[in-house]
């Protein structure tokens, strides 16, 4: 977030971006929510479709024109009345282990999926463990208040749960 978008026209920032759109049934991101450069108060979106490009200082786009207010979108209309944010979600296990909350995430850049969630545990448990990775399949739910994973050593060999740090 608050990365600008850049104009391949203009060279020149059109907007910034303010919030994501991310679909909680697929993980998928469908756009920006952004700030117009031009208009501070204007709320616009960038439909991911629209990206040409993702660089270091930001995205890149083709013209500010591509840039849509939210009501001219139909069909993110019911996604955006959601206004479903992955960051500071739950994470819980199948077994209703707390693990932490969502601190960020990772997105393929070429289908726009979420890829990965980063989970902050709690101060003591962050002593221990530090921050989880979780592939997206590991999901098994997602809810407006929790995302439920696969349990934590589901799926390692035992060897590699009896082993002991020496």
């Amino acid at each position: 977030m608050n990365k600008p978008i850049m104009s391949l026209r203009t060279g020149q920032p059109v907007a910034t971006t303010i919030g994501a759109i991310i679909n909680p049934n697929n993980l998928k991101l469908e756009g920006f929510y952004c700030q117009d450069s031009m208009d501070k108060k204007k709320r616009l979106v960038l439909l991911y479709q629209d990206i040409r490009d993702i660089i270091t200082k930001g995205l890149v786009i083709d013209d500010h024109e591509v840039l849509a207010e939210p009501h001219e979108l139909v069909r993110l209309k019911e996604l955006m009345s959601i206004d479903f944010d992955l960051i500071g979600k739950q994470v819980v296990t199948a077994d209703k282990e707390k693990i932490g909350k969502v601190s960020d995430y990772a997105i393929e850049t070429t289908t726009m999926y979420v890829q990965k969630i980063y989970a902050t545990q709690s101060l003591i448990k962050s002593f221990t463990g530090g921050s989880l990775s979780i592939d997206r399949n590991q999901i098994i739910e997602i809810t407006n208040r929790k995302i439920v994973i696969q349990d934590l050593l589901q799926n390692v060999p035992e060897e590699a749960t009896a082993a002991a740090p020496a």
